[in-house]
């Protein structure tokens, strides 16, 4: 369960939880005994509760997906990503935050790679960074909702001319469902990201031709000034 401290008086400490208390799970994990808190703070050099609580949110969803309790999915995670990047074991206790970003990061890569649906709540906390945001233009996500099949969609204008001439590698991109697209055309760019808290992004040159956006002979034509 993750929470913010609300008040101390003496012994007594109160946390206001970010969730309703799972009272299922809470007899699940204590075993019928009576359950032990532990109050973590953030130092600023170890994994921060926002970071544990958003992978501990997507490892939860690939549960509910995959039919495996909470422990069970995270141990499965951990393997596959000891086996692919190499990576010392870790706890989720105590690891870096550099490392918990490369976990998260990780995991959000599988659930796009295996189409695992976030919940709704999920999504909301997944941080809308350049990572999510290139990942979204890959698997035609939104990056606001994670509805699929959403459109590319050109932050910076081209105009109304040939598109097949424009240098698409100077521009930047956010993916969209067709409701937040329509409604980005009637805020305005500036007013929407700022609504929303989005950041467009570059794409590589892989990600711009395996989208069908450009193509090498195209960025070769460029280069040469034909």
């Amino acid at each position: 369960m993750f929470g913010k401290l609300d008040t101390i008086s003496g012994e007594k400490v109160t946390i206001k939880l970010d969730d309703q208390l799972n009272l299922d799970k809470l007899v699940k994990y204590a075993n019928g005994k009576t359950p032990t808190v532990e109050l973590q703070i953030n130092d600023g050099r170890h994994i921060s509760p926002d970071q544990r609580k958003k992978i501990f949110a997507l490892l939860g969803d690939m549960g509910d997906y995959t039919g495996y309790d909470d422990r069970e999915t995270e141990i499965q995670m951990k393997y596959l990503y000891y086996r692919k990047t190499g990576a010392e074991k870790f706890s989720m206790a105590n690891c870096s935050m550099s490392q918990a970003n490369r976990f998260l990061a990780f995991l959000l890569d599988f659930c796009f790679k295996f189409d695992i649906p976030f919940k709704t709540k999920t999504w909301d906390m997944i941080p809308t960074n350049y990572h999510l945001a290139v990942m979204c233009l890959r698997y035609r996500k939104c990056v606001i909702c994670g509805q699929p099949h959403s459109d590319i969609d050109h932050y910076t204008p081209v105009g109304r001319g040939n598109r097949a001439l424009v240098d698409h590698r100077k521009l930047y991109f956010e993916c969209l469902c067709r409701k937040h697209h329509t409604e980005r055309h009637q805020l305005g760019a500036k007013s929407f990201i700022e609504k929303y808290h989005i950041r467009p992004v570059k794409l590589s040159e892989a990600d711009l031709i395996s989208l069908h956006i450009m193509t090498r002979k195209r960025m070769h034509e460029i280069d040469q000034g034909m």
